[in-house]
């Protein structure tokens, strides 16, 4: 029997529990395609076959999740399953969308820690890498169209590359500043819904925050008591849980944040290898968030080595609690706000400008690969007030511009699918290391 829930009387249709565990799983395992194709997967099984939400009420949750950190369409499956099946419809919605991709990338993870030092393996990540520059710009592009659909949303994002870019301020700032401007900046003749009500009690939310943070920190907080400050999976939970809380705009928005820390603070990984996870993120299907296990089993991987295997396993299962329970929270605390919340249109102006400050951080992002993937070696110069990479133009490499050029045509100009630009740009690395070898 469906468990009743303060918003389900609005949804057309109410199926078993059980009925509902086998769509949300077989949308796990078909949800490729990165956000956009995902969102449009969920929007045919739910509101187009299976009738379980109009579509007012999945453009609500849609606008709802794109306004909260963390990865929009794995948040909006679990309001979907809140609305049917209560807190465990969107338990059951939430994990099945995540944990068929969590365990491919993780199966990923071990075989380029266990062979990433192969000749051979390295020429496939090679052409990985060429293909990740295209597929950023591809996402630029993207977003781009759908973003700066006005002149103040282009000086929005040319405000937030040079921050980022130019300045180095951090990406949490500038969503910050971004959400304020788009905020205060929204018409002051703008009329609120008051009709519009909330299907909760305020005790009840405090009680689900409460609970859902209990379940996020408390293991975190007690992994460091035993462990200490100074442990790698400290670290990792450490910083993952901070990245859960500003995670806005999407993957890509975030990755330059991530790599900033990962690759120059941390020294975790190298730009070579957050490419190769970001690559190997958009094979498979679930959330490209997903990168963040990636990132957590290599690094506790190569910061144990007496004990690799396990290390890895241990990071990459840090990393997923830290990215994804926040999740959690954020839907089942705001899920019974949802209209509430769409009848405030500053709230609208804030996701806007945000949105728009994303492109910035996204064009940094392609630029800060590019540079590293071209050329064997950038050196990072701070002319105060301003930080800049400069590469060293003999070590171009001219068989990843040859690739990412493939990649480019493929992707850009005959609209191939990632997977399979990610395959023949890996198959064209591997026949130029044998020719060149």
């Amino acid at each position: 029997m469906a468990i009743d829930t303060p918003g389900q009387r609005d949804a057309l249709e109410t199926p078993s529990f059980r009925e509902a565990l086998f769509t949300w799983g077989r949308i796990g395992f078909l949800s490729f395609g990165g956000p956009t194709g995902q969102i449009a997967l969920l929007h045919r099984v739910v509101v187009e076959e299976k009738k379980w939400l109009n579509e007012q009420q999945f453009l609500n949750a849609l606008s709802f999740c794109m306004l909260l950190p963390g990865p929009e369409a794995m948040q909006i499956a679990t309001y979907a399953g809140w609305r049917l099946h209560g807190i465990a419809g969107g338990l059951a919605a939430g994990l099945t969308f995540v944990l068929p991709g969590a365990a491919i990338v993780l199966a990923l993870a071990m075989i380029c820690a266990t062979f990433g030092d192969v000749p051979v393996i390295k020429a496939i990540f090679r052409g990985i890498q060429a293909a990740v520059i295209v597929i950023v710009i591809e996402a630029l592009l993207r977003i781009s169209n759908r973003a700066l659909a006005r002149p103040k949303h282009w000086g929005i994002a040319s405000a937030s590359f040079i921050m980022i870019f130019f300045l180095a301020l951090p990406f949490p700032v500038i969503i910050l500043l971004a959400a304020l401007y788009g905020y205060i900046t929204s018409s002051k003749d703008t009329v609120y819904d008051d009709t519009v009500a909330t299907h909760t009690r305020p005790a009840d939310t405090l009680r689900t925050i409460l609970t859902w943070l209990a379940i996020w920190i408390v293991p975190l907080v007690v992994l460091a008591l035993f462990l200490g400050s100074t442990s790698i999976f400290t670290q990792l939970a450490w910083f993952f849980s901070k990245l859960a809380l500003v995670t806005f705009g999407g993957a890509y928005a975030v990755l330059a944040y991530m790599t900033q820390d990962v690759v120059t603070a941390y020294g975790w990984l190298d730009a070579g290898q957050m490419m190769e996870g970001l690559g190997l993120a958009e094979t498979t299907p679930g959330p490209l968030i997903l990168v963040t296990e990636f990132v957590g089993y290599l690094a506790a991987y190569q910061s144990n080595p007496k004990t690799p295997l396990l290390a890895g396993l241990a990071g990459a299962a840090i990393t997923l609690w830290a990215t994804f329970a926040p999740c959690f929270l954020w839907v089942f605390a705001g899920a019974p706000y949802i209209e509430w919340i769409n009848a405030r249109p500053r709230l609208k102006g804030a996701m806007t400008a945000i949105t728009a400050a994303v492109v910035g951080v996204i064009l940094n992002l392609a630029i800060w690969f590019g540079l590293h993937v071209f050329f064997r070696s950038v050196e990072q110069v701070e002319v105060w007030p301003l930080q800049l990479w400069v590469p060293d133009p003999a070590t171009l490499d001219w068989r990843v511009v040859f690739l990412a050029a493939i990649s480019g045509f493929l992707l850009l100009r005959l609209h191939w699918g990632i997977p399979k630009v990610l395959v023949v740009a890996s198959a064209l690395a591997l026949g130029l290391h044998f020719a060149f070898s």
